[in-house]
């Protein structure tokens, strides 16, 4: 496992300047984002300098690209917002190997127009579940195009709201190309601590053979988050549970600030590089 970071703690509009200070954090790796590099977040056309300007910085910090975000609102109420997505998407798809990586992250969105992360209550109703699945498969022909995967994160707010909605896409969109962003955070708002390992533990189990990067934030007892290690989630046991369902891909961490960041990395450093943890 490595540990890495969201790119978009950092501030900077290059990649150079986001790059190294992630690595002078202590980070081995980045989650991108288009925005570190002036296009902002989800860019229609990408330069090729721009492209050649990541790949180059990750090799001068050695900081690895672990995936790039291309999260938008996939079932936004207005089609032509998700058509808007879907271009992004291929534009980011187009340039993902060039830039140094095979992962695009995406999240499954909410009816709210306002607000993907706000929660509806059509969210979980068959329409949006329809409307969802038809995105996919718009963004799997990408995915085989460019031949790149699709790393999707579970959000209590999204329509894929749960380790076994993970799996039910999984199953009926029956591609390889589908993998799991998985963040214990995303997984429960409020519980015991006994309920938090044990919903996080099925969770890993459930996914286990499809999880491509580990995510790291932490909750405060109110539900809000926190930054990793400061709340009540317990790390050891979620990394032991990671390695123990032979997961060894990147642990990134985000919900934090810059200033936060070298903490951070200090915590989660040896939990992630410690055999012990598997015990």
């Amino acid at each position: 496992m490595r540990v890495g970071i969201f790119a978009k703690t950092f501030a900077g509009t290059t990649p150079d300047v986001v790059l190294a200070a992630a690595r002078n954090a202590g980070y081995a790796s980045v989650q991108y984002n288009f925005a570190c590099s002036g296009l902002g977040a989800l860019p229609q056309t990408i330069p090729i300098a721009a492209v050649t300007a990541i790949r180059e910085a990750s090799e001068r910090t050695g900081v690895a690209i672990a995936a790039i975000s291309a999260t938008y609102n996939m079932i936004h109420p207005d089609i032509a917002i998700r058509e808007a997505g879907r271009r992004s998407f291929a534009a980011i798809a187009a340039a993902a190997h060039a830039a140094g990586s095979t992962l695009l992250t995406v999240c499954t969105g909410s009816r709210d127009a306002a607000d993907q992360w706000r929660d509806h209550p059509d969210n979980q109703g068959v329409e949006a579940w329809q409307d969802m699945v038809a995105e996919f498969g718009h963004l799997l022909a990408v995915a085989e195009q460019h031949d790149i995967f699709i790393g999707v994160e579970p959000e209590l707010a999204n329509v894929i709201n749960s380790a076994a909605k993970a799996r039910r896409l999984i199953d009926v969109m029956a591609s390889e190309r589908i993998r799991i962003v998985l963040d214990p955070a995303n997984l429960f708002e409020s519980e015991d601590a006994e309920a938090r390992g044990r919903i996080i533990d099925e969770a890993i189990d459930l996914l286990k053979d499809r999880i491509a990067i580990a995510h790291a934030k932490d909750r405060n007892d109110d539900g809000s988050f926190a930054a990793a290690g400061k709340g009540v989630i317990d790390y050891p046991r979620y990394v032991a549970s990671l390695r123990k369902a032979g997961f060894d891909g990147d642990v990134i961490t985000h919900g934090l600030s810059a200033v936060e960041a070298p903490d951070v990395a200090a915590f989660l450093g040896p939990l992630v590089a410690s055999e012990g943890s598997n015990t």
